[in-house]
């Protein structure tokens, strides 16, 4: 704890539509240091989804500025910003994002191959230990349509660690599955962040963000409340009490 990873400063967004001008961001200041396990809550419309996006190297600001792991953003072209997404950042989402007629390993891979200065066979040694980070080194010749929703959202999730980034960014990560896979994940996400591995995860689900250490909740715009998770659920108390989904190990 104490490096600032995110350090956001009196950002805002504005988009145009027609002749209206909506403000999805409307001053934000936001700290994340190295280590912490962040939720973003709010409903739709709330501007979580914007911030996202800017977070991720996705989107611009219209002013503000951001500072990833001591980089201005702001200040990068479009080519520098993605350079800097994929090396810096990892990225999982609701829909897990595979590519269908690929392998388990083969997706985890994938950031690897914009990476010039690992060869081939460093790239499938360093996606076997990231399908192992996430306990699925049986499925890595498995494709999507043979795995459980949350097997293929644990693909996703090794696939975000391959590049080291010093972030995560998951985008409602567990939305897509029932309650006890939900868990499972968030324990995976857990056990990350016990690790050294900072968390950005945005969710609705109040349940989900208590799993969290510290909770950051959006408004119209603007952040309306930032607090330490005082009584933290215990991930494994709650698994405990829901029966086992066969075949999801």
């Amino acid at each position: 704890m104490g490096k600032a990873i995110i350090a956001v400063n009196d950002l805002r967004k504005d988009f145009q539509v027609g002749e209206v001008t909506v403000h999805a961001l409307r001053g934000i200041n936001l700290k994340i240091e190295s280590g912490e396990f962040v939720a973003i809550m709010g409903a739709s419309g709330s501007g979580k989804s914007t911030m996202l996006n800017i977070l991720g190297c996705l989107d611009k600001p219209t002013s503000g500025t951001y500072e990833l792991d001591s980089v201005s953003v702001a200040e990068l072209s479009k080519n520098e910003r993605a350079t800097l997404r994929n090396r810096k950042l990892g990225f999982v989402f609701q829909s897990y994002n595979l590519l269908p007629r690929t392998s388990a390993l083969e997706n985890v891979e994938l950031p690897l191959l914009y990476n010039p200065k690992i060869k081939a066979r460093e790239r499938k040694e360093i996606a076997l230990q990231a399908l192992e980070a996430v306990k699925l080194t049986d499925r890595m010749h498995h494709k999507p349509n043979q795995l459980s929703g949350g097997q293929q959202q644990r693909v996703a999730i090794a696939r975000s660690l391959v590049n080291d980034p010093v972030v995560i960014l998951a985008d409602e990560a567990t939305g897509n599955l029932d309650t006890r896979t939900s868990y499972e994940i968030m324990s995976l996400f857990q056990e990350l962040n016990e690790k050294g591995k900072t968390i950005v995860f945005v969710t609705h689900e109040y349940d989900i963000a208590r799993l969290a250490s510290r909770n950051v909740i959006f408004r119209d715009g603007h952040i309306i409340k930032e607090a330490q998770v005082t009584e933290r659920l215990n991930v494994q108390v709650l698994l405990e009490s829901i029966p086992a989904n066969d075949g999801f190990d």
